[in-house]
C-alpha cells in the first residue's frame, strides 16, 4: 500500500516535541515584558515595515541575553539541557552549538585538538574554512591527496592506506581531519582511519558538515561518531531543520579535553547570539531525536524519485554507490553528469535556474541536487515537473560529448610557508598570468564546493594558472581572492 508521505512529514513537523529553549522563549514572549534593553528594534516596533511584515509574529522572538533564557557561554539551564539532549541524540560526550556556522565548529575542533606548532594531516579536499582554523591556531599542516573519479571528475576520499603511510612517515602529526561525507555525499572509511589514527596516538576530526542526518537509518551511511571519530562538525542547517548559520560540534572525551573544547567555543562564539537561531537548533535536534529514522526514509524516497526521473534520459549519468570505489554514498545527494550531452555543469545549472529550479552545486561536468525529508511535501511534484522540463529542453539542445577533465582536476601544489606566516606578511597584487613562481598570499577556490586550489604559502605554477583560467572560462564562481574575477592574485611582496 502506498504510504501517505505528506502525513508522515506532518508527523516529523508536529509540535509535540520537547524543546527546552524554544519553550522558555515562548513563555518569555507571553509575559509581554516591556524591553528597555537590546535589540534596538524593541520587538519589531522599530523595524522596517517591509521586513517586519515578512517576519511576522516571530519578530519578538529576537531577544537579547536574558537571565531567564540562559547564556551560551556559561549555560546552566535551557541551553545546557538542549545541548545535552543533542549530545545524547548523536552519541557524543559533549555538544556545543555553533551559531557562527560550521566554520566556527571546524575552528573549534582544530584549536581543541592541537597546540600552536603541532601538525595536522589534511586531505586536499578540505573546505576553505579549515585554513582559517590553521591561521588562528598556528597549526602546521601536511597535505594528502584524495582519490579521484575520472568518470565524474571529482575528488572522492583519502584511503586508510594513505593515512597510515603519512602517519608512519611523520610521527609528529597529532591529528587528522577528514571531510566526510564530501559535497557529493561520498563518505570516507572513517572507522578504519580512526583505528589507524588511535593506534599512532593521533586524534580523528571530521568535517561532517553534510552529514547531520547520518546515523539514524541503515538507508544512509553511519555517522562519524558511530565510526570512532573524536570530534565532528555538522551543518545542522544544511540538511535538517535548523536555520541558516546554525551548526553543532561534538566531542568525545577519551582523547580530547572537553573543558578546553568549552573554552575554545566560548572564545569563538559571539557574545550576542541570536536566540531565534538557537531555538531552531533545539527544534532540529528534537525532530531528529523523535523521528530521525522516518526523516531518513522521507529523504531517500524523495531522492529515489529524482534519480528515477534523471535515469529516464539517455546519456545522463547519475552517481551510484558502484561509482565510489567501494566507499559509502549518501543517496540523498543526487549527482548528475552532463558530459555526454556536451553541456557543462555550469550551463546545466543556469538552464535549471531558468526553469525556476535552484541546484546545490555545479562543477565542470556535474550538477548536484541536495534532497532532504522536507522535499516530500506537496510541492515536490511540481519541482520534479520543472526538472523534467529542463532536462527535455537540454536533451533537444545537446551537443557532442564535451571532455572537461583537464579543467577539473587541480594540479598539485608546493607549500613553502605556513598560513600564519603568510597572514602576517606584507602582500601585493600581480596579474594572475604573471604570477608563476610567486608565493600565494590568499586562498583561491571555486565555489561551491570551496575546495582550495591555492592556499596562502603555496607556490604558484604555470599549471595552476592554466587550471584557474580554465575554471574561470567555464563560468565557475571564484571564492577567496580579493579580486573576485581572478584577473589578479595577491602574493608575498618582493
Amino acid at each position: 500500500m502506498e504510504k501517505n508521505w505528506q502525513e508522515l512529514l506532518d508527523k516529523v513537523n508536529h509540535n509535540d516535541l520537547y524543546m527546552p529553549l524554544l519553550e522558555a522563549m515562548l513563555k518569555y514572549k507571553a509575559e509581554n515584558i516591556y524591553p528597555l534593553h537590546t535589540p534596538g528594534h524593541k520587538g519589531g516596533r522599530g523595524m522596517a515595515q517591509a521586513l517586519r511584515s515578512e517576519l511576522g509574529k516571530s519578530v519578538p522572538m529576537d531577544v537579547s541575553l536574558m537571565s531567564e533564557l540562559d547564556d551560551i557561554h556559561e549555560p546552566t539551564m535551557y541551553i545546557k539541557e538542549a545541548q545535552e539532549l543533542a549530545a545524547k541524540t548523536y552519541g557524543s560526550d559533549a555538544c556545543f552549538w555553533a551559531v557562527n556556522g560550521t566554520s566556527q565548529a571546524i575552528h573549534a575542533m582544530l584549536m581543541t585538538a592541537l597546540q600552536p606548532g603541532e601538525k595536522l594531516l589534511l586531505p586536499r579536499n578540505a573546505h576553505r574554512s579549515v585554513a582559517g582554523g590553521l591561521v588562528l591556531g598556528g597549526i602546521e599542516v601536511v597535505y594528502l591527496e584524495p582519490e579521484y573519479s575520472e568518470v565524474f571528475g571529482i575528488q572522492l576520499q583519502v584511503t586508510p592506506e594513505a593515512v597510515k603511510a603519512a602517519l608512519d612517515k611523520d610521527a609528529e602529526i597529532k591529528a587528522v581531519l577528514l571531510t566526510s561525507p564530501n559535497y557529493y555525499g561520498v563518505a570516507a572509511k572513517v572507522s578504519e582511519i580512526a583505528e589507524i589514527c588511535h593506534a599512532r596516538g593521533a586524534v580523528l576530526l571530521v568535517d561532517e558538515a553534510h552529514g547531520p542526518h547520518l546515523g539514524f537509518s541503515e538507508l544512509l551511511p553511519k555517522s562519524a561518531l558511530q565510526q570512532g571519530a573524536d570530534a565532528c562538525a555538522q551543518s545542522t542547517h544544511k540538511i535538517v531543520g535548523a536555520m541558516t548559520q546554525c551548526s553543532m560540534v561534538h566531542f568525545q572525551g577519551e582523547r580530547l579535553d572537553l573543558q578546553r573544547a568549552a573554552d575554545v567555543m566560548s572564545i569563538l562564539t559571539t557574545t550576542s547570539p541570536n536566540y531565534f537561531l538557537m531555538a531552531s537548533l533545539d527544534a532540529a535536534r528534537a525532530q531528529l531525536q523523535a523521528h530521525g529514522t522516518l526523516m531518513s526514509e522521507l529523504a531517500c524516497e524523495a531522492a529515489q524519485r529524482l534519480r528515477k526521473l534523471c535515469g529516464e534520459f539517455a546519456g545522463l549519468r547519475v552517481m551510484e554507490p558502484q561509482d565510489c570505489d567501494g566507499l559509502a554514498l549518501d543517496m540523498t545527494k543526487v549527482t548528475v553528469n552532463f558530459a555526454d550531452w556536451g553541456i557543462s555543469g555550469v550551463e546545466a545549472g543556469d538552464i535549471f535556474r531558468s526553469f525556476k529550479v535552484a541546484v546545490e552545486l555545479v562543477d565542470a561536468e556535474n550538477v548536484l541536487f541536495l534532497v532532504t525529508y522536507a522535499d516530500m511535501d506537496g510541492g515536490f511534484a511540481d519541482g520534479l515537473a520543472r526538472i523534467r522540463s529542463a532536462l527535455e529542453y537540454m536533451s533537444k539542445n545537446k551537443r557532442p560529448h564535451q571532455e572537461q577533465a583537464q579543467a577539473i582536476k587541480a594540479p598539485g601544489t608546493e607549500a613553502v610557508m605556513s598560513l600564519r606566516q603568510v597572514f602576517n606578511s606584507p602582500k601585493e597584487s600581480v596579474l594572475l598570468e604573471e604570477s608563476a613562481g610567486r608565493i600565494c598570499a590568499e586562498q583561491v577556490s571555486f565555489y561551491p564546493p570551496g575546495i582550495p586550489v591555492l592556499l596562502p604559502g603555496e607556490r604558484i605554477t604555470e599549471e595552476i594558472i592554466a587550471y584557474c583560467q580554465k575554471q574561470r572560462a567555464l563560468g565557475l564562481p571564484v571564492s577567496g581572492p580579493a579580486d573576485s574575477q581572478l584577473l589578479t592574485v595577491r602574493v608575498l611582496r618582493g
